[in-house]
């Protein structure tokens, strides 16, 4: 019986173990879909890419910028799609990202030249995007960010 014990915690510890990799891989997996994301969300609005900003951007998205502004996903659309909000350039800075389940927080920083409804926004930025996994597909639902003086 005393074997029969050793074995069962033998084995229990080795599946822990190897739940622990797996379950810490997957994570650093879905770390770096998220980082690729965020450059595809740039790459798209640079490019005014619709289709795919409407992908990546969740029906029920909320931003805020920097002076309080809330932004829904259909206002952010239509802005880029009109030239409203224009990305001409975007470099990155680190990113970091915070696994909790099917959500992720994504913080980071970039330096831009970009513009909004006519007025220049170029500079470096800070920011937090929120995403969600949903049907096994990552979508921003929540983003914020500020101008960094």
């Amino acid at each position: 019986m005393t074997k029969s014990i050793a074995a069962f915690l033998l084995v229990s510890a080795c599946c822990g173990v190897s739940y622990g990799q797996a379950t810490k891989s997957t994570a650093s997996a879905d770390a770096e879909a998220l980082k690729q994301l965020e450059r595809d969300w740039s790459d798209a609005q640079k490019a005014a890419d619709m289709d795919k900003l409407n992908q990546i951007v969740a029906d029920d998205w909320t931003g805020l910028s920097s002076d309080g502004t809330k932004m829904t996903k259909k206002q952010f659309l239509a802005d880029v799609k009109s030239g409203a909000n224009k990305l001409q350039s975007f470099e990155f800075g680190p990113m970091d990202v915070k696994m909790l389940g099917n959500i992720a927080v994504v913080q980071g920083s970039d330096t831009e030249k970009s513009s909004n409804k006519g007025k220049d926004t170029s500079g470096k930025w800070a920011w937090m995007d929120v995403f969600v996994k949903r049907d096994g597909k990552w979508q921003a639902v929540r983003s914020q960010s500020a101008k960094v003086q």
